[in-house]
């Protein structure tokens, strides 16, 4: 089953519970020196970046293969519009979210992930890496979040668990859809062979930014990548606060084009598919001082025991030298826990 396996990775790398707990946000007037982050070669830029041109992809476009492919190539990132999911759909969702992150601190604690867990609520995964917290609560679901909900609703969870597995069952159908494209621009004569090969896993991830008194030294999420084939992120009220690092352009604001307008981008092991050839995004958030941002993070990727090999596109040359040997989900979930950003060097040829 898709969730155990996927736990599984995470209970060979356990967190302290330092690492887990995040601060009472609703109870502090000013960032206290934990969460303080210095403004380090200037980088903790404004919100008001000239939004970039992220490639914009309609879903029911004759040629969305080739749209997605060079968008995977060139950006690593994009945005996609006619992808089936109902604005209403996004909404109960965010009223959902922001129902829990509503919560006073001793109730969501009750349902804080353990050590060595997967879902529940806490802080980032990349947390242990940096000398600062991050400005920043989550609460990771994978199918349903039943048992968490009864600790929190005794009398009134079916309505939250009812949406939360909705919502998941729609990015799970729109990430495979993306993944088959994705594959076909890669192998076009293989795509369904290609994607058959796999059993999939996913999580959503609900993220809570809450107001700061000094956004500029702070940080949401500090930066990383996401390790599995792709992420899809829902900015809710069209707010902004993802931020991409773009060669020779530095930090760059990615905001929604439109409210039901969902950003996609390339993970670790789809880095490692297409040997090299779609970047894996380096990205971070920035905290806002007036808005309480919330967003819904679909991370999606194959099992822990698949093996990920480069794939060589068949449009290539004879004798591409590959990038990166075989590796299973798990052993690279498991060094990128001990590792973080390191971890291409160590299955690199």
């Amino acid at each position: 089953m898709a969730t155990s396996t996927l736990e599984e990775a995470y209970k060979e790398n356990p967190l302290s519970l330092q690492h887990i707990l995040p601060i009472d946000f609703q109870s502090i007037q000013e960032v206290p020196n934990s969460h303080l982050w210095p403004k380090i070669n200037n980088v903790l830029t404004s919100h008001n970046d000239k939004n970039p041109n992220v490639p914009i992809i309609d879903l029911l476009a004759p040629n969305v293969v080739e749209l997605m492919g060079h968008a995977c190539k060139t950006w690593g990132i994009f945005q996609v519009v006619n992808h089936g999911v109902s604005l209403e759909l996004f909404d109960e969702v965010e009223y959902q979210a922001r129902r829990f992150f509503a919560l006073p601190a001793e109730q969501k604690v009750k349902v804080m992930r353990s050590t060595s867990g997967a879902t529940g609520y806490g802080t980032a995964r990349i947390t242990p890496f940096f000398s600062k917290f991050m400005w920043h609560e989550g609460f990771t679901i994978m199918d349903s979040p039943l048992d968490h909900a009864k600790k929190l609703w005794p009398h009134d969870y079916h309505k939250f668990c009812d949406v939360m597995e909705n919502y998941q069952k729609k990015m799970k159908v729109l990430s495979f859809q993306l993944c088959l494209f994705i594959l076909n621009y890669l192998q076009p004569s293989q795509d369904q062979h290609s994607i058959n090969s796999f059993e999939f896993a996913g999580a959503l991830q609900l993220n809570s930014y809450p107001c700061c008194p000094n956004p500029n030294h702070a940080l949401g999420l500090a930066p990383h990548t996401d390790s599995l084939f792709l992420t899809i992120l829902h900015q809710t009220n069209n707010t902004k606060g993802l931020q991409i690092l773009k060669k020779d352009q530095g930090w760059t604001s990615i905001a929604p084009v439109s409210n039901d307008a969902l950003i996609v981008n390339v993970g670790d092991l789809l880095h490692i598919l297409s040997n090299g050839e779609f970047p894996s995004v380096y990205h971070r958030v920035l905290v806002d001082q007036t808005k309480h941002r919330v967003s819904l993070a679909y991370f999606f990727g194959p099992q822990v025991d698949s093996m990920i090999s480069p794939l060589v596109s068949s449009k290539d040359n004879d004798g591409v030298v590959l990038k990166y040997r075989n590796v299973k989900v798990k052993e690279y979930l498991g060094l990128k826990a001990k590792h973080l950003e390191k971890v291409f060097s160590m299955i690199r040829f």
